[in-house]
């Protein structure tokens, strides 16, 4: 679900105001950005946000620039330099949902339970998604390229995957009830139905001990006729640690 609803993200967002006269930039701060827009890898796209921030550095458009690098670097699974990306991106707007949901991931989806710092890095994933809940919730439709129904289904879109990292963090500490309630909350919030927070909630269940609802629930997702193929075999695999639970009842 994370940043899924492509015609929505930062850069179009940006370029729709633009491209409404709501955002004055010159001609070639205008190419910088589209240079970023148009990179074709990661690293490309990297370079070219680099090079935006080190000409344009009081841009309006900073903020989205250094969160596309940090989705990039995310992208390469550079969980450092993401975080570092979307915290210089928070500098430059501290309202920009997307760079803490960003960080709010990261932290919960790589924090181990024998790192130290552990219950630092769980709480800093729960301040950040708790305030970009808040700044959803704030923010307002920018530019009239977006319609109304477009822009409720974005935010509803973040408001889910916001609490889905929060229940990404309860799953790290093992708290399982906590996290199915997260995870429940994620897919009522949500525009349309995720098929990987699903998954995840059924994982949740089958620790909780909750096997007959993870397996009612992995039934629905592998119904689903826009399940993505290379979630299936995830599916599948839950569905068969929960069946293996269910027996030794």
């Amino acid at each position: 679900m994370k940043r899924s609803l492509l015609v929505l993200a930062p850069a179009f967002i940006a370029l729709a105001g633009i491209a409404s006269a709501q955002m004055k930039v010159s001609k070639k701060e205008y190419e910088a950005f589209m240079a970023i827009q148009n990179a074709t890898t990661p690293d490309a796209r990297i370079a070219a946000v680099d090079n935006f921030v080190e000409k344009f550095a009081d841009s309006k458009l900073k903020s989205q620039a250094l969160f596309m690098g940090a989705d990039a670097a995310e992208r390469k699974n550079d969980t450092a330099t993401a975080i570092t990306y979307a915290q210089n991106a928070l500098e430059a707007d501290p309202k920009n949902f997307e760079a803490m949901l960003l960080i709010s991931g990261e932290l919960a989806r790589t924090t181990r339970e024998h790192d130290l710092d552990r219950e630092e890095k769980l709480a800093k994933a729960n301040k950040y998604a708790n305030d970009a809940i808040a700044a959803v919730n704030e923010a307002a439709k920018p530019n009239n390229n977006i319609t109304d129904d477009q822009w409720a289904s974005y935010k509803k879109d973040k408001v889910a995957e916001a609490h889905r990292d929060m229940a990404m963090c309860f799953v790290d500490q093992k708290k399982y009830d906590d996290a199915i309630k997260e995870f429940n909350t994620s897919l009522d919030a949500g525009s349309t139905p995720d098929p990987t927070t699903m998954i995840r909630l059924a994982a949740a269940y089958d620790s909780a001990g909750k096997p007959d609802d993870a397996i009612a629930l992995l039934d629905k997702v592998l119904a689903m006729p826009t399940l993505p193929p290379a979630l299936k075999p995830f599916a599948q695999h839950e569905k068969t640690v929960a069946e293996a639970l269910k027996n030794k009842k």
